[in-house]
């Protein structure tokens, strides 16, 4: 039995990958989704595919880099269904490159999405979680947080900066409250190479993730397993990659 039914759960990032093969898991187990994301059009058409399949599912314009906008993810969710239990935060871009490029402009991208949007998430979701008295947040990140390569420095800084501040957060925690969990998955089958600029990393990427990457749903399965958990019960950190990834 799936501990799911009337669990309330916001995700960013919702409109393609994993978010979104989380907001068709998680709903199909009886959660209600508030999903978040830029790309609205495509978020509409998973809220009807959702609703039509039996769900519930809400959606809210997002971008993660603005404060207000997580606030208002937070406040649909309450104002729609009467609280919020987890907060997926999943969004995420990746802008590889060496560093003696000099790629500021994708440095900073990548700080503001990755880092403050997550930092933006914590802020809107646990004063609700406080009233409420208990919360829970989730958080995608990445093996190349884990292991380090090169073109990926800046990016795994990123991630490994979230790595820390929810543990942080973790440890300020421990009154009962608040959950976290991070998800670090390897390589999925995502628009993550769509973004890379350097033709040659992007072509690499790309076959790499057709060859042997996983599936979304693997992640958002992962995902499902931590929130369905126990209240008491707190899953801090899951590692999941192809078993081919080196």
């Amino acid at each position: 039995m799936s501990a799911l039914p009337g669990t309330v759960v916001a995700i960013t990032g919702a409109s393609s990958g994993i978010g979104a093969a989380t907001a068709r898991l998680l709903a199909e187990r009886g959660a209600a989704v508030v999903l978040g994301a830029r790309r609205t059009d495509r978020l509409d058409e998973l809220a009807e595919q959702i609703r039509a399949a039996g769900g519930r599912a809400v959606t809210c314009t997002v971008d993660v880099t603005e404060p207000a906008s997580l606030e208002q993810l937070v406040t649909l969710a309450v104002t729609e269904f009467g609280r919020l239990d987890v907060l997926v935060g999943n969004a995420g871009i990746g802008r590889t490159g060496p560093m003696a490029e000099l790629g500021t402009e994708n440095w900073s991208a990548m700080i503001d999405v990755n880092l403050r949007g997550v930092l933006n998430g914590i802020a809107a979701a646990l004063p609700v979680f406080r009233r409420q008295g208990r919360g829970h947040l989730v958080t995608t990140l990445s093996t190349a947080g884990l292991r380090i390569v090169p073109t990926q420095g800046v990016y795994a800084g990123t991630k490994n900066a979230v790595r820390t501040l929810l543990e942080g957060l973790r440890q300020e925690s421990t009154d009962g409250v608040l959950r976290t969990t991070s998800i670090s998955p390897g390589y999925v089958r995502t628009e993550f190479a769509d973004h890379v600029e350097d033709p040659e990393t992007r072509a690499h990427i790309a076959e790499t993730m057709r060859e042997f990457g996983l599936d979304p749903e693997a992640v958002a399965r992962t995902i499902a397993f931590a929130i369905e958990q126990p209240h008491e019960v707190e899953i801090g950190e899951i590692t999941l990659r192809p078993t081919r990834q080196g």
